[in-house]
């Protein structure tokens, strides 16, 4: 079954704030390969931390018609405001952005504004989900 077209535009609830803390930080910067002293700002590509719970609430929902296990991520892109820091709590609120069916799949662009819990834009996360159905 093809992804409804209407999803384009909608918005999904807020990610329960996500703690920020310097264990997660130093354990992220480890497993990517980043070097990040004590202290210091999040790797650039830590929100995907966040916008991945962004993600997995819209795969989740009966109401789209994604299964994860038919998705591959295309493309991820981050433009920061500010530096994620130890001490954030952070939030995800995703939107569909597009969406174009080629043969057979889906191709999904999302937007993800983490914000923190002052409501303030910290990072805007855009990926590309592609789709493809079981019987496509």
């Amino acid at each position: 079954m093809p992804v409804d077209q209407s999803l384009v535009g909608r918005t999904f609830p807020p990610t329960p704030p996500y703690e920020v803390t310097e264990d997660h930080l130093a354990a992220f910067a480890a497993a990517t390969g980043t070097t990040r002293g004590p202290g210091g700002p999040a790797p650039a590509t830590y929100p995907i931390v966040i916008a991945f719970a962004a993600m997995q609430d819209l795969m989740s929902d009966p109401t789209v018609g994604i299964e994860l296990h038919h998705v591959v991520h295309g493309e991820q892109r981050f433009v920061h405001a500010r530096s994620v820091v130890a001490g954030d709590r952070l939030s995800a609120e995703l939107t569909v952005e597009t969406l174009r069916q080629i043969g057979g799949a889906a191709i999904i662009g999302t937007s993800s504004a983490i914000t923190a819990a002052d409501g303030t834009l910290v990072c805007t996360a855009k990926a590309t989900l592609v789709h493809k159905a079981p019987n496509a």
